[in-house]
């Protein structure tokens, strides 16, 4: 019998905190013992909200502390894969397939994207924000990813996945051998 696969990460956006701890790192440290944990660090994900130049700048050193933060809180290295999204040019690739396989109405009634906009304080909704359901999915994909803990915010972004993955299964052949898996 083969364990399920768990994605889990955050956007390197910066210094982790008690919230995160609290909200869903604990909870992390307990599912990557059941589960083959992949960690991501989106930095792709956080271009949708934060690409200033300085954002760009701080990538390296957040992601550097949020893995460190994410040991020292109890996950075992020996236990996790994690791995940098823009270093995976697979994800890149799946991403842009499945670009294809999404239409623009289906994203604009994702809830949480209007409110991640407001947040960032963009007065429109860019391209790449709102397709950041479409780069989660081609993310869960990449690794088989079965288990997804997300908070309510990320949830209708999981649906797209399970809306998506059949038809990109029929409509894309083969895997990588890039992907963290």
């Amino acid at each position: 019998m083969s364990i399920a696969r768990m994605l889990t990460g955050d956007r390197p956006t910066g210094r982790l905190h008690l919230g995160h701890y609290v909200g869903s790192i604990a909870n992390r440290v307990r599912l990557h013992q059941r589960y083959e944990s992949f960690f991501i660090i989106a930095d792709l994900h956080m271009l949708t909200t934060r690409n200033r130049r300085e954002d760009i700048d701080q990538v390296s050193g957040n992601a550097r502390e949020m893995v460190t933060d994410i040991l020292a809180a109890g996950v075992d290295p020996a236990r996790a894969t994690f791995y940098l999204q823009s270093a995976i040019p697979e994800v890149g690739d799946l991403n842009t397939l499945l670009q294809n396989l999404v239409t623009v109405p289906r994203l604009e009634r994702v809830p949480s994207l209007k409110d991640m906009a407001r947040d960032a304080g963009k007065e429109e909704m860019p391209y790449g924000l709102l397709g950041y359901p479409v780069l989660q999915a081609a993310d869960i994909m990449c690794v088989k990813g079965e288990v997804v803990p997300v908070g309510r915010d990320n949830a209708a972004h999981v649906e797209v996945t399970r809306e998506t993955s059949p038809a990109a299964s029929t409509t894309c052949t083969g895997r990588s051998s890039r992907c963290p898996n």
